[in-house]
């Protein structure tokens, strides 16, 4: 799932722990700026399960962390074409 409106001082491993009550987590990502290395704000988690995304989508949804109110939803695949489960499943 999408993660957007993080703090600049959360990192892949808080932002796992965060999520992993919702189910078993594959990977957990936060998007960094290419020339500065720097939080871009935003990431992803991916889970194992389509229920547990919808779990942590439900969940965490408008919730505070690292203290900034995130906004958390479906991934949109960057891929062209369909399949994909966006957010769940590799």
């Amino acid at each position: 799932c999408f993660v957007g409106g993080l703090a600049w001082a959360t990192d892949d491993r808080s932002l796992e722990a965060a999520f992993s009550t919702f189910g078993e987590i594959l990977e957990s990502k936060i998007i960094n700026d290419r020339e500065t290395g720097r939080s871009r704000g935003f990431g992803f988690v991916t889970f194992s399960s389509e229920q547990a995304m919808r779990d942590a989508i439900e969940g965490m949804n408008g919730k505070e962390l690292d203290g900034r109110n995130i906004t958390v939803n479906e991934a949109q695949s960057r891929r062209s074409g369909g399949g994909g489960g966006g957010g769940y499943g590799q």
